[in-house]
């Protein structure tokens, strides 16, 4: 099977790629190395997928129709899996343009580009923030609901993503499945990304900034949980499917930041603050249909997952 991974060098996206490489499938993978956050860390992650045989990869943008085009053209790809996007609620709000572009263009790109090659299935993410301010159930967010009220730039795009999805499956008998990602975290994160900058302050002795005074609960779900759920997606295609692919409990983000201080011993500074525009104050996957269909089951518990983060963190932040 040979799988295209857009973001390939991105925090989901690398770790992606290296299950479906230790499997022995072949990818190939694009990823444009912006400057959003410290390229390094996509350099290094790519360095681990570099290691393979049975990878390559493309540097560049996926607005580059051009580009694209060369690339399906000169591969024949059984499965497309974008996981390229501009990512971040709060950084919406000061580049809106950038989440249009990579968001919204870039995800045409790929899709014009599938739908005029022989792709069997396409996969890609979407997201929580799709719920917006929808009213939480007991058992979660459902895929069944309306999401039409959208918090943020970014959940306004990862909707726009899925409506596409289904006009190119309609128009064009497309398979296509959708994953919305709940609150994902572990080793070779985001910086921008509340584990690794709460871990680094606190490392430092440095302020954190922790929102909603710390009452925020959040679905946090360990990366190799995502990633058994992405290729799930990839070896189940459906004709036109959305997931939630999340923990099935909620975590407080004060409960989390003393988590962070067990497995650093240190304690935190905090600096509490509000909630912030765009966030919302709870976020729980109702994850019934993913177990059903995909055989979803998440396996790491939040301490164990920071515990795995927080090493890496120790090991990277030493070689720096």
């Amino acid at each position: 099977m040979k799988i295209f991974i857009t973001g390939s060098s991105g925090f989901i996206g690398f770790h992606t790629a290296k299950k479906l490489l230790e499997q022995g499938r072949e990818v190939v993978g694009i990823d444009s190395y912006n400057n959003y956050y410290d390229p390094q860390i996509k350099y290094g992650r790519r360095d681990i997928l570099k290691s393979f045989k049975n990878f390559s990869e493309v540097e560049g943008s996926i607005c580059d129709r051009d580009l694209i085009a060369k690339i399906f053209k000169k591969y024949s790809f059984d499965v497309v899996c974008h996981l390229a996007a501009q990512a971040g609620v709060r950084h919406s709000l000061i580049d809106p343009y950038a989440y249009e572009e990579a968001n919204v263009r870039g995800f045409l790109t790929v899709l014009e580009a599938a739908r005029h090659n022989p792709v069997s299935h396409f996969v890609y993410a979407s997201s929580a923030s799709v719920y917006g301010n929808n009213s939480l159930s007991p058992k979660g967010f459902s895929e069944s609901e309306r999401v039409d009220q959208p918090l943020s730039l970014y959940g306004a795009t990862k909707r726009a993503n899925e409506l596409m999805a289904y006009s190119y499956h309609h128009l064009f008998s497309m398979r296509m499945t959708g994953l919305r990602f709940f609150s994902v975290y572990g080793p070779w994160g985001r910086p921008d990304m509340a584990l690794y900058k709460f871990t680094e302050g606190i490392m430092h002795g440095r302020k954190i900034d922790v929102y909603n005074h710390g009452k925020m609960k959040r679905n946090f779900t360990y990366i190799d949980d995502i990633v058994a759920g992405v290729i799930s997606s990839i070896d189940k295609p459906f004709d036109y499917e959305i997931f939630n692919l999340g923990n099935d409990k909620t975590v407080k983000l004060n409960t989390f930041v003393e988590l962070i201080e067990k497995e650093l011993g240190k304690k935190a500074k905090i600096n509490y603050l509000p909630m912030q525009v765009g966030d919302v104050p709870e976020a729980l996957a109702d994850i019934t249909h993913a177990k059903k269909l995909l055989g979803f089951v998440p396996k790491t518990d939040v301490p164990e997952g920071i515990k795995a983060f927080v090493d890496w963190y120790k090991e990277f932040s030493s070689k720096k």
